[in-house]
């Protein structure tokens, strides 16, 4: 669904706001009532309406309750107040002024013809979805008031959707004024649109589900004609007898030509195909089963099964609408949060002021937008103005809000809860990165896994084999055993395999766990992705970008003059503002802090490969290499001590002025928060753990030994990553490698599976058989241990669809199982499998990241 954008927060209406012709007072104080005498609510508001009933001054706690209780009242129909809860109140005057260009930003022609339906003639048809509508009292206000409008043809509200669908006359009346005229009676409305997939899965189930109803209909009515003939048939009229079975005859018709018609057609395209589908042993075992129960009643002789006929589609619909339900609510939430973008934004000038609320597709980068709290933002942006918390959980499996900044980049479809933003845009429409998510997991729907092609191939050899196999059972009971059983016995045969069990066990189970990951911010991009996961041995891990997160921050600092590490870290900071250079980002003072204004910097100059040489409240100072600053402190032949090595990988950064040294900054690469959980993971999952990085080998060494990895190999180039997984898949290891999908390309295409972090590489481009969208680096781990729950859960469905297969069928061969049995075993076979698939969906929570 497509719903509009937030709306503003409304607050409530004076009387005077009211619709004209209602006598409308307001409480005071000294009202003593302290629940509306419509719905029984408390009275949330200070100045609840007042209106007169039977004599006596009644309170409500809005517009809608008091005017149906004065109209119903007038009618008699008094009786009717029981158990309806509260409505809305209108609109105030603020409140309307921040809604009416929302409103008429739906008049605009990119938005109409998103939401309005035209019908021909003038006439159109829009969906509203109010936001207060609660009871049948609201749908019926709400259809009174605008059946009233000019041009207005139909108004039909429904509770239980929620929905309130319109037709008018398009000259008559705008969206807007519709949209107006509903918040004039405390109902605040936004245009509804159902997607494209919603109407299709809408319709497939409501299909289903009728074929499903038809066929429990008419099992149930010919189990009452059936169920005599089994009990009490020697005692039966032959007359009435055959009434019976031709009253069965009757009912299984639509059973059969309705119901099943589905089954058939799916039957016959597989015909068609040369492919022997899973319908065709059903269609056939349907066929049969009425074909031979036909011929009886009409010749008077013979045994009829339209009672076991009747039973084995019902039940087989039941399966298939529950499969249906639940592969509907695998969806990827990232693929349900890209139906509910806003439809229109606030854009503001770059002077900022007043803004204009446009639709969301005439956005442009380089336009700036206004996003408030409890909207959506649009389009991918950096924020240029404000700090809010926004929660980007649909898009990288995070679940607690994350601080946005100035200067921080903020994505389409992510929920501002806090506080406004003022957003430049960068990318709008399919060029951000949740556009990118959906056409990543729709490529990798579209890819089907290895396993789940031998499936199918199994699946259609074993169709074959199972109707070869029938027929040799109608045959050896029509000649050798019972000629009267032979019909039935063969219909049970070709019932009772579960040849969808089977198709079922692979592909139910890796549709479950890719949406599980997907929620989870780990997308699969390969489809063979998850079947390799489950037998990796061996993980190659970079260091920056992946354990680490590529940026330097300040560890230490050390004093050898007149100033403290405040004072230091003071002049260094405002000699650094405004710089690009990772060095300088280090010294950043945090986004939305005044900065050192305090200090007067002039004649500021940048000796490239050296450092800054600046005069800093009239001291003349440099920052940078030891030997740049020891020339101008005069500590040319090392007179101050360097630090203790703490590492090899930290980057000393030094302070002096015309005198002597004045401190020591130590800049080291910044652990990822997840990294301890996630080597702790891997290891207890009994994967071996290799850093391999092109950083000095010292210092994947140093890195290596604090991170507890017992294999390291440094100052390694693109290719030597390459060849070092190569030696490993030499040895039978099968290597999961990790890095950032660009630099780490070689690697990632040696290895049997990779993972990227794209968190800056665009997902597409990455290369990788997997993308995770946030730097929750735990989550590799949870990959591995979904995957091998996964193919534990693939085994277990194959095992059970073999089982089943290899005992129910010498069953019903034999004559124990009867065809509604077989049915009912067949439809149950299917269900676990789909339902063990299902128990992939809930993945037992990680560890997730934490605010640095």
């Amino acid at each position: 669904m497509n719903p509009a954008p937030f709306a503003p927060s409304l607050s409530v209406a004076s009387a005077a706001s009211l619709p004209v012709g209602t006598n409308h007072s307001t409480a005071t104080s000294s009202d003593s009532a302290s629940d509306c005498f419509h719905c029984g609510q408390p009275l949330n508001d200070a100045a609840p309406l007042v209106a007169p009933i039977e004599g006596q001054q009644r309170v409500f706690c809005c517009a809608g309750c008091q005017t149906l209780a004065q109209t119903l009242h007038a009618a008699g129909f008094g009786h009717l107040y029981r158990d309806i809860t509260r409505f809305a109140r209108p609109l105030d005057a603020e409140a309307r002024r921040e809604a009416e260009p929302i409103w008429a930003a739906y008049d605009t022609p990119e938005l109409r013809g998103q939401f309005v339906r035209e019908l021909g003639d003038g006439r159109c048809e829009i969906t509203l979805a109010p936001e207060n509508i609660r009871c049948a009292a609201c749908a019926w206000l709400i259809e009174q008031h605008l059946n009233q409008l000019e041009g207005v043809e139909s108004v039909v509200a429904n509770v239980a959707t929620r929905r309130v669908v319109v037709r008018w006359r398009a000259a008559s009346q705008g969206v807007a004024a519709l949209l107006g005229r509903l918040a004039d009676i405390g109902y605040t409305a936004w245009p509804f649109e159902v997607s494209r997939t919603d109407r299709q899965d809408r319709r497939e189930r409501r299909g289903l589900l009728m074929r499903m109803a038809v066929a429990m209909l008419g099992m149930m009515q010919v189990m009452m004609y059936a169920w005599p003939l089994y009990t009490h048939e020697a005692t039966i009229d032959p007359g009435q007898l055959q009434l019976m079975r031709w009253a069965s005859f009757a009912l299984t018709l639509p059973v059969v030509f309705y119901s099943a018609s589905p089954i058939f057609a799916g039957a016959w395209r597989a015909l068609r195909q040369r492919h022997m589908g899973m319908d065709v042993p059903v269609a056939i075992g349907i066929a049969a089963g009425f074909l031979a129960s036909a011929v009886a009643t009409v010749r008077g002789i013979g045994e009829v099964y339209f009672d076991s006929v009747t039973m084995f589609v019902a039940f087989l619909l039941l399966a298939r609408y529950l499969e249906l339900r639940m592969r509907q609510a695998s969806r990827s939430g990232a693929e349900m949060l890209a139906r509910q973008l806003p439809a229109t934004c606030e854009r503001i000038a770059h002077g900022g002021g007043q803004g204009e609320r446009i639709p969301v597709a005439r956005l442009q980068p380089g336009d700036r937008i206004r996003v408030k709290a409890g909207e959506i933002v649009p389009a991918d942006g950096v924020v240029v103005a404000g700090a809010s918390e926004i929660d980007e959980s649909m898009l990288t499996g995070e679940a607690r809000p994350v601080t946005r900044e100035i200067g921080d980049a903020v994505l389409a479809g992510c929920f501002n809860a806090a506080s406004p933003l003022e957003v430049r845009i960068d990318r709008i429409g399919a060029q951000t990165r949740l556009a990118e998510i959906v056409a990543v997991l729709d490529r990798a729907l579209a890819d089907k896994p290895r396993l789940a092609q031998l499936a199918d191939r199994v699946a259609g050899w074993f169709v074959g084999l199972l109707l070869l196999m029938a027929a040799v059972t109608g045959l050896v009971w029509a000649v050798w055993i019972d000629p009267s059983r032979a019909v039935l016995v063969t219909v049970a045969v070709l019932v009772v395999s579960c040849p969808c069990a089977l198709s079922l066990a692979t592909p139910a189970a890796l549709a479950a766990a890719g949406a599980a990951l997907s929620r989870r911010g780990v997308l699969l991009t390969r489809a063979h992705a998850l079947e390799t996961l489950a037998s990796v041995t061996d993980v190659m891990l970079d260091k920056t970008g992946t354990l680490t997160e590529g940026r330097f921050a300040l560890v230490e600092t050390q004093t050898f003059g007149d100033l403290d590490a405040a004072g230091c870290a003071q002049i260094a900071r405002t000699l650094e503002r405004g710089g690009e250079h990772p060095i300088a980002r280090a010294f950043a003072e945090p986004a939305g802090t005044a900065g050192d204004a305090s200090l007067t910097v002039t004649d500021l100059r940048n000796v490239p490969g050296q450092g800054l040489e600046a005069t800093v409240d009239g001291r003349k100072v440099r920052l940078g290499r030891r030997e740049f600053v020891a020339v101008l402190s005069g500590d040319v032949n090392g007179g101050v001590a360097r630090l203790d090595a703490g590492h090899p990988g930290a980057t000393e950064v030094w302070l002096g002025d015309t005198h002597n040294i004045l401190g020591c900054f130590r800049l080291a690469d910044v652990e990822r928060p997840q990294t301890a959980a996630l080597l702790c993971q891997l290891k207890a999952l009994g994967v071996r753990c290799h850093l391999v990085s092109g950083d000095t080998d010292a210092a994947v060494r140093w890195w290596a030994g604090h991170f507890q990895i017992a294999t390291a190999a440094g100052a390694v180039t693109p290719e030597g990553k390459r060849e070092y997984v190569s030696a490993l898949q030499r040895n039978g290891a099968v290597v999961l490698a990790v890095g950032d999908g660009i630099n780490d390309a070689p690697v990632l295409a040696q290895a049997q599976v990779s993972i990227a972090i794209g968190g800056g590489a665009p997902l597409a481009q990455a290369g990788a058989d997997a993308v995770l969208t946030h730097g929750g680096i735990a989550e590799i781990a949870t990959a591995i241990a979904v995957a091998r729950r996964t193919r534990r859960v693939i085994r277990q469905n194959l095992g059970w669809a073999f089982t089943y297969n290899v005992v129910a069928i010498p069953l019903a061969a034999t004559g124990f199982v009867t065809a509604w049995m077989a049915g009912i075993g067949m439809s149950l076979s299917s269900l676990l499998v789909v339902a063990n698939a299902w128990r992939l969906l809930r993945v037992r929570t990680a560890t997730r990241p934490r605010e640095s």
